[in-house]
Formats: structure tokens, C-alpha cells, sequence
């Protein structure tokens, strides 16, 4: 206690000192008068700044509270005079819309910011009371009120460089336009809105300003999107109190979504020569995927032709700017991203577009023409998955399936003829004795494996042909002779293998030795032909032998 008086004492004197220096700063001629102690300047700075510092705070705040006030003030005028509520609600935006003014004429971030969500404050309750609670204002004008709301805002923030104003109009507004989108019923004057701030936000970033608020606007468009396709997609009856819309309400929100991002992304990494970032590539898949879904849910007979027709033509699109543009090492993100779109689209185009044989002699093309004529490991691994999409929609996994496991197949249609082909082609194109990487090794795998098995199917059903001119073959006939394949591929796989120095066909050969046990135990066995079982046994027994010799032949030489 003892203490307190001299600290007082120190305080007073560091005080008047300071009192004195701005005296002396304002009024130049006076004499300066000497302290009685001299008080380092240090000292006084860290005494003076935050008690400065925390005045202004205090100020900014107070006149914060006191612009709330003024709304209550004009809320309790509304309600309880008789003065027409529209001019005062009227008289309430432009008090809201003055504050936001203030937020930008404000000289520091903090009291900008502070005064940006006064104006928040301000609005965004009151239009919600507006809107729902008097019933003055439309949902039209409700939505149009918070455009010119967020346009004022990025107008001032744009010439003052003022980012908390910015930031600030942008997720009111936003959270404002999907709530009321919401509890109004009322989807197309806020989706229209969010578009809006959408749209201003994508220019923002193609101007290169860095307080751009793209991921929250772009949440609040797409949670909306998503709730008129659900909500208008479900039975009529559970929707009784939404309003009717035509084809291009239902059509072209997500239809303009996707228009803006696509656009957005397109400037920037074609003309600007910006990477394309995470948020970018994420926001136009969701874009892309909520148009879709517009389209096959309101208009699923011309519209799946439609969105066919366009996937095909963006999926070359694609492909192009990833070759003609980004093929360089610089640009590797974008020549992935845009080549992955590029496959998307072309496997969504083919199967909305193509009649079922065309979709198969289009992707099995398309895995030749990217594992056979070109070198890039991307495009040999989109290669792979054009020709797994082209097996299962021809029907050759099927038909694979049946030839060597279950009932044989009745027919061979062109389509199995023609993919079976191509995964043979693709699979001899593969390099020899070459280092490769892990992908790389998974791609020769299993496009050998595919071809193996389209082989190993057509080889049953060739042989169980021509034993179907002498007699028409039994159980035990198909299950010998599957195994006869098995295992005569498993050797001509083994040496394959060793002669070419290709990994893949040895490790398929030896797979092939696991699934003719396999065979022997659930088939064969089963059948209870003492000769076929003999037979079948003594042919495992010999490629069992044979295979790991094969397979080291070149390395003993």
C-alpha cells in the first residue's frame, strides 16, 4: 500500500510531461519549460499509446452501440406512430446503408470493420423482420435490397481498398439471401442475388484483390441450389406451399453456377496463367455436378442428350488446353486437373450420349488412342479406365465371367469382339524391360490381366465350339476344358514373361496357377469324373512345374 501513493505521484509527473511536449509540439514559439524530472521518451510512449490506443477503441465502439440504438429507435417509431412503416423502413435501409459509408471513410481496420457490422447489424434483422414478420416487403425486393446492399459495399471497399467492408456485406448478405431462401419458399430472387455476389466475387479475384470471400459466397449458392433441386425433385403433395416453376427456373440456376466458375477458372489459368487452386477445382465439380443433376432431374429425356452432347464437347475442350497449355512442368496442376475433367466428361458423355455399341467402340478407342499413341502416365492411366468402363459396357466382363466360371455364354456380340481386341492391343503395347514406377506397373498389370482374361474366355468358348461338332459337350467336358486354357496360358504367360522381360505376365502366370487350384477344388472335384479329375490334376501338376521355369529361363541364360 505503501507503493500506490509514489506510483500515483510518477504518473502525474510522466503525464504533465507528456502535456507539456504537445503544448510545445502545437505552439511552436513557446519556450519549452523543463520538467522538474526529465522523463525518458520510451517511458512515455509506453504509458501514452495504450492509453491512446484504448480510448479509440472505446470511442468506436460507443458509436457503434450508439447507430444500434438509433435502429431500435426507429423500430419503436415504426410501431407505435402512425407514419406510413414503408417510408420508415425505407428511412431504416438508407440509415444502414450511411453506416456502411462510415465503415469506409474510416481511417483505421478495426474501427472500419466495427462499423461495417453495426451496418450488418442493422440490416439484416430488419429486412428479416420485413420479409416475414410485418409482411412489407416482398421476397423480390427483400433480394434486390441485399444486392444493392452488397454492391455498395464492394463499390466503397473497391475505391478506399477497404476489406473488412467487403468481407463483412458479403457473408451477411450471403447468410442472409440462403436463410430467407429458405424460410420464405421463395428460391429464385435470393438464388439470383447469390449469383450476383457470385459473379462480383470471381471478378474480384480475376482483378488480383486478395479479400475475396469466394468460398462462403460459393457455400451459400450451392446449399441453395441443393435445396430447390430437393425440394422440387420430391413429390408434389410434400411441396404444397412452394410456388410453381418452369423448366428455366428449375434449369438455370445451377445451369449459371456453372457458368461463372467455369468461366472464372478459364480466365485465370488460360489468359492470367494462375495455377489453378484446391477451392477452384473443388467449387467447379460441385457446380458441374449440381447443373447435372438440374438437367436429368426436370428434363431427363432431351436434356440427358443435351448434357451428353456438351460433356463430350468440354471433355476436347479439356484435353486441348491440358496439351496445347499446360504440358510444361510449370503448369502440372492444372495439365492434371483439366486432363482429369477431360476423362470425367468423356466417360459422362459417352454414357448419356452413345447408343450401348458406339459407347463401347468409343472408350475402347479412346484406351488406345491414350495408352498406345501417347507416353504420359496420366493419360495411360485414363487409358486403363476407358477400357475397364468399355469391358463392363460392352458386356465382355460378363461374358468373361460366364465363359470361364459359370453357364458359357450363348453368343459373342461385336462390342466383346471389339473391346476384347483393344485390351490386347493395349497390353502388347506395353514397353519391355524398361524400369518403371509403381503406377506405371499397376497400369501393365491390369490391362494385361483384361486382356488374359477377354483371352482365356474366348479361347473356352472357341474350343467348346469345336467339340459341340462332334457331340454336345457336358459338365465335366467345359470344366476340362477350362482348365486345358487355364493352364496353357499360364505357360505361354511364363515365357512371354521371361523372353520379353515383361513383370506383369509372369505375375499374372502365377495368379493363373492360384485360380486353376482353386478351380480344381470347386469344380472339377465336384464333378466326380475319375478320368476328367485325373486328367485335370496331371495338367496342373506339369504348368505347376513348368511356370517357375519358364519364368527364370533368361535369367539362368
Amino acid at each position: 500500500m505503501d507503493v500506490l501513493p509514489d506510483a500515483l505521484e510518477q504518473l502525474t509527473a510522466r503525464l504533465q510531461s507528456l502535456e507539456r511536449r504537445v503544448d510545445a509540439l502545437e505552439h511552436p514559439s513557446a519556450p519549452l519549460i523543463a520538467p522538474e524530472s526529465v522523463v525518458s521518451p520510451a517511458a512515455v510512449v509506453s504509458v501514452g499509446l495504450p492509453l491512446a490506443q484504448s480510448a479509440r477503441v472505446l470511442s468506436v465502439l460507443a458509436y457503434a452501440l450508439l447507430g444500434i440504438a438509433g435502429a431500435y429507435v426507429l423500430r419503436y417509431i415504426a410501431e407505435s406512430s402512425s407514419l406510413p412503416k414503408l417510408a420508415i423502413a425505407a428511412v431504416a435501409i438508407v440509415y444502414a446503408l450511411l453506416w456502411l459509408v462510415s465503415a469506409a471513410r474510416a481511417p483505421a481496420w478495426f474501427s472500419s470493420a466495427v462499423y461495417a457490422g453495426t451496418s450488418a447489424l442493422i440490416l439484416a434483422p430488419m429486412l428479416w423482420e420485413l420479409t416475414l414478420s410485418f409482411k412489407m416487403l416482398p421476397a423480390q425486393a427483400t433480394a434486390a435490397i441485399l444486392g444493392a446492399f452488397v454492391v455498395t459495399a464492394t463499390a466503397l471497399a473497391w475505391k478506399r481498398n477497404r476489406a473488412p467492408v467487403y468481407w463483412m456485406a458479403n457473408a451477411t448478405a450471403a447468410a442472409a439471401a440462403l436463410a430467407l431462401s429458405i424460410a420464405t419458399h421463395q428460391f429464385l430472387p435470393f438464388l439470383a442475388t447469390l449469383l450476383l455476389m457470385a459473379l462480383m466475387c470471381e471478378y474480384a479475384v480475376a482483378r488480383n484483390h486478395p479479400w475475396s470471400v469466394r468460398p462462403l459466397v460459393a457455400a451459400a449458392a450451392d446449399l441453395a441450389i441443393w435445396a430447390l433441386i430437393f425440394i422440387y425433385s420430391s413429390p408434389r403433395s410434400t411441396r404444397m406451399d412452394y410456388p410453381a416453376l418452369g423448366m428455366a427456373g428449375l434449369l438455370l440456376p445451377g445451369s449459371l453456377l456453372l457458368l461463372i466458375y467455369a468461366v472464372s477458372v478459364v480466365v485465370r489459368t488460360t489468359l492470367q496463367g494462375q495455377r489453378i487452386t484446391v477451392f477452384e477445382t473443388g467449387q467447379t465439380i460441385i457446380a458441374f455436378l449440381l447443373a447435372s443433376s438440374s438437367v436429368l432431374y426436370y428434363a431427363p429425356g432431351w436434356g440427358a442428350i443435351v448434357l451428353g452432347a456438351v460433356c463430350l464437347l468440354f471433355s476436347i475442350a479439356c484435353y486441348a488446353a491440358a496439351f496445347l497449355l499446360f504440358s510444361n512442368a510449370a503448369a502440372s496442376r492444372n495439365f492434371h486437373v483439366y486432363s482429369a475433367w477431360a476423362a470425367c466428361l468423356l466417360l459422362a458423355g459417352c454414357l448419356l450420349f452413345l447408343p450401348p455399341f458406339w459407347l463401347a467402340a468409343c472408350l475402347g478407342l479412346a484406351a488406345l488412342a491414350a495408352i498406345v499413341f501417347h507416353s504420359r502416365r496420366t493419360l495411360k492411366l485414363h487409358g486403363l479406365v476407358f477400357l475397364l468402363a468399355a469391358a463392363i459396357a460392352s458386356g465382355l466382363m460378363e461374358y468373361a465371367f460366364h465363359a470361364l466360371t459359370g453357364t458359357p455364354p450363348v453368343s459373342l456380340t461385336a462390342s466383346v469382339c471389339l473391346v476384347a481386341g483393344c485390351a490386347m492391343i493395349c497390353s502388347a503395347a506395353g514397353k519391355r524391360g524398361s524400369p518403371e514406377n509403381w503406377m506405371q506397373q499397376l497400369i501393365n498389370l491390369a490391362t494385361a490381366a483384361l486382356a488374359v482374361f477377354a483371352l482365356a474366355a474366348l479361347l473356352v468358348e472357341g474350343l467348346l465350339r469345336l467339340v459341340a461338332l462332334r457331340w454336345p459337350p457336358e459338365a465335366h467336358h467345359v470344366a476340362f476344358i477350362r482348365t486345358l486354357v487355364l493352364c496353357a496360358l499360364a505357360l505361354a504367360l511364363a515365357k512371354a514373361g521371361s523372353r520379353w522381360r515383361r513383370v506383369e505376365l509372369t505375375r499374372i502366370a502365377y495368379a493363373t496357377l492360384g485360380l486353376v487350384a482353386t478351380k480344381l477344388l470347386l469344380e472339377d472335384l465336384p464333378l466326380g469324373h475319375l478320368e476328367v479329375i485325373a486328367a485335370a490334376i496331371f495338367l496342373f501338376a506339369i504348368t505347376l512345374i513348368a511356370v517357375p521355369r519358364l519364368a527364370h529361363i533368361e535369367q539362368k541364360t
